[in-house]
């Protein structure tokens, strides 16, 4: 499994060779773009854009005119993100969580499955040669499967790709049900990819997984004091701590057990 760092700090690509996962709008806002040491894979920034607006604001033209001057730029990335649609109750339904506001779409699970393949199929006509993979969205395990044949209908073939992004699993990833979605996902023999995992998660499906991406480490540091040092509060944007926990979290998965726990949760 390649396991992608999750950072904001873009300039982190000139400075580690561990795979990244980074944000495509954090490339678009920068004057100046380093070389990759190492792999390194690109989000969309859908999380945000549904969050704050309800819809996406960057066209696919847009968004694929950026992507291109990443990968000429930067270098080639193993893959990047379509503009897809989550399918969590706040992106759908709207509200707060802690500080944070979400717009809410108020469109259905369907809904957002549909416009999630659309875009797929219309960012792949844009740009074949972009590496953008096609990413599998839903609430409930029959979502799940269902949008795995909205795929199939429209002419794709998941098997044949590289990489199937599964989406809306950040806050299931731990539990019985997130298993469950991955285990039947990856039984349709799918090299899937998990957004947004963390330690309990991967011990108990990371052998299914083809990669994962985490900025769990950053949450991690808020709530420790910094390395030993160090003289910045914590080390949340630090990445020698993001290196080690990086290191720490694969040695507890290769020596965790793969069988799920009964009781086991997040």
């Amino acid at each position: 499994m390649r396991f992608y760092l999750t950072t904001h700090k873009r300039h982190w690509i000139k400075l580690t060779d561990v795979p990244l996962f980074l944000k495509s709008e954090h490339f678009v806002a920068a004057a100046k773009l380093y070389p990759a040491l190492g792999p390194y894979a690109v989000d969309s920034g859908g999380f945000t854009e549904l969050q704050r607006h309800g819809r996406w604001t960057r066209t696919p033209r847009k968004y694929v005119e950026d992507l291109r001057r990443i990968w000429e730029h930067v270098g080639p990335y193993d893959w990047a993100a379509p503009q897809d649609w989550m399918c969590e109750d706040l992106i759908i339904d709207g509200g707060t969580a802690g500080t944070q506001r979400f717009a809410g779409t108020h469109l259905s699970v369907a809904a957002h499955q549909r416009r999630t393949v659309a875009n797929f199929l219309e960012l792949r006509w844009l740009a074949p040669d972009l590496r953008i993979i096609p990413v599998l969205q839903g609430r409930d395990l029959p979502d799940y499967e269902r949008c795995v044949e909205m795929y199939e209908r429209a002419g794709v073939d998941l098997r044949s790709e590289p990489t199937v992004g599964l989406g809306s699993v950040c806050r299931l990833q731990s539990t019985q049900k997130g298993a469950a979605i991955v285990t039947a996902m990856a039984a349709h023999g799918l090299r899937l990819h998990g957004f947004g995992f963390k330690t309990l998660g991967l011990q108990k499906v990371g052998h299914l997984l083809a990669s994962a991406d985490s900025a769990a480490w950053s949450y991690h540091a808020r709530k420790r004091p910094p390395i030993a040092g160090h003289t910045h509060k914590n080390c949340a944007n630090c990445l020698p701590y993001a290196l080690n926990w990086r290191t720490r979290t694969l040695a507890r998965v290769a020596t965790s057990s793969q069988t799920p726990q009964d009781g086991d949760q997040a």
